[in-house]
């Protein structure tokens, strides 16, 4: 069974992210896929600022990611990037962390005016990790999910066909991948 980790790059627990998130790990276990997830903002801060990379929590996460054959790295966009916190995460990523592993971007933000973030901030730390196969990912705006009375969120069906789309890239490359690998 192909795994995918999905790296949570949210301060704030329940954000619009939550929602692509939570749709692309039911799309990737309706694909047979096991999903696990690292939510950076629940790592311990001490650990991340001071780049304990012997922190059970830290050593968890990236053992996490080492056992995966994909990575989802999902982020809201603030100040024209991804969050702080998961750069201070992909900091205490082995330096070959990515290595092999098909990789997606999954970023949010309040406009179209930050859609490149994930070429110009995210992919260069990413080919920096040893990852090579960066698919195109997934930029939202804010006003794509909306909120219910429930509790909920609501996803713009535009959006959900197009997270729709690029999930099933990414397992159809994981599958060949993982093929691959066992043919050698």
């Amino acid at each position: 069974m192909p795994k995918v980790t999905i790296i949570n790059g949210s301060p704030t627990p329940g954000s619009r992210l939550t929602a692509i998130i939570e749709l692309a790990d039911e799309l990737l276990q309706k694909q047979g896929f096991e999903v696990n997830h690292v939510n950076v903002g629940e790592l311990p801060p001490e650990d991340l600022i001071h780049t304990k990379f012997e922190s059970e929590a830290i050593v968890k996460a990236n053992g996490l990611v080492a056992e995966a054959d994909a990575i989802i790295v999902a982020s809201p966009v603030y100040k024209a990037s991804y969050t702080g916190v998961l750069k201070t995460f992909l900091d205490l990523v082995p330096q070959k962390g990515l290595a092999g592993k098909i990789i997606l971007p999954l970023f949010i933000g309040g406009s179209l005016a930050h859609l490149l973030s994930i070429d110009y901030s995210l992919k260069p730390v990413l080919s920096a990790l040893g990852a090579r196969h960066i698919l195109g990912g997934v930029y939202a705006v804010d006003a794509y999910i909306a909120r219910t009375e429930q509790g909920g969120f609501e996803i713009n069906e535009e959006l959900v066909t197009r997270l729709e789309d690029n999930v099933a890239e990414l397992v159809e490359e994981t599958y060949r991948r993982v093929q691959f690998a066992e043919l050698k």
